[in-house]
């Protein structure tokens, strides 16, 4: 099969600075945020290992012209699933300081690398994020 791996996923959002404090406090870094900010570009990216999430702001998403999106994409429509390092102790702990509410979990199930313990929660535009633990 020659697809190989994600490369980004795209979420719009209806509060840019509410999603780059909550992700920033969950350890997810914002290369262009100086660009995003001095610019009022209608996008930004959320970074974490290889990977990133585009971010459309209101500007972009909410635009009639802008089809580059799912027809119905809009805040809150994110269902995302990360691997966490550092176990479910710092998981909690990362997840309580960054004022994030646990919606469900710990749960044990089967993710994309086998058996993990889930812990779900939901970012500031209602988006579903589940972190996973592999033990």
């Amino acid at each position: 099969m020659p697809v190989a791996s994600f490369d980004h996923v795209a979420l719009p959002t209806n509060d840019p600075e509410a999603l780059i404090t909550f992700y920033g406090a969950l350890g997810f870094r914002v290369p262009d945020l100086e660009a995003f900010r001095a610019s009022g570009a209608p996008f930004f990216s959320i970074h974490f290992g290889t990977q990133k999430i585009n971010i459309h702001a209101p500007a972009l998403w909410r635009k009639g012209d802008f089809t580059l999106r799912g027809p119905t994409a809009k805040p809150g429509c994110g269902d995302l699933c990360f691997v966490w390092e550092g176990g479910n102790e710092s998981l909690h702990a990362t997840l309580e300081a960054a004022g994030a509410e646990i919606v469900a979990g710990p749960v044990e199930l089967e993710g994309g690398a086998g058996r993990g313990t889930s812990t779900y929660t939901r970012d500031p535009d209602g988006n579903l994020l589940e972190f996973i633990v592999y033990e």
